[in-house]
């Protein structure tokens, strides 16, 4: 049995196009779920709920780092300024909706995904 602690590898299908021009509806992403994120890694997230309370879908975005008012939570933004949903619609989140991080894009361009915010 592996301990939780160790973070474990998990393909991942991107849905949406909040994350272009950084990653595309479809691509194949390789994460770790239980890394660490730090300040501009693109990871997999609980969002919290929508206005109404209905759950929103486990998302990609970029961690761009740590609250400004509450150091322990985590702010997120997408690359792409016309897409999807940041912390300026939902507020930061917390260190255990970061479900994983990217460690690269597996297909259809294989190779390491960006730190930095291209959008």
């Amino acid at each position: 049995m592996v301990p939780s602690s160790i973070p474990r590898p998990r393909v991942v299908r991107v849905r949406g196009r909040s994350m272009e021009p950084t990653l595309h509806e479809g691509d194949l992403l390789l994460t770790l779920w239980g890394a660490r994120p730090r300040r501009g890694c693109v990871a997999v997230v609980h969002l919290p709920p929508d206005r109404a309370g209905a759950d929103r879908p486990v998302s990609v975005k970029r961690i761009t780092g740590p609250d400004p008012v509450e150091g322990s939570r985590w702010w997120l933004d997408s690359d792409n300024p016309r897409e999807g949903v940041t912390s300026f619609d939902v507020g930061s989140i917390a260190p255990d909706d970061v479900l994983a991080t990217v460690v690269a894009r597996l297909w259809p361009r294989p190779g390491k995904v960006s730190t930095r915010h291209t959008g």
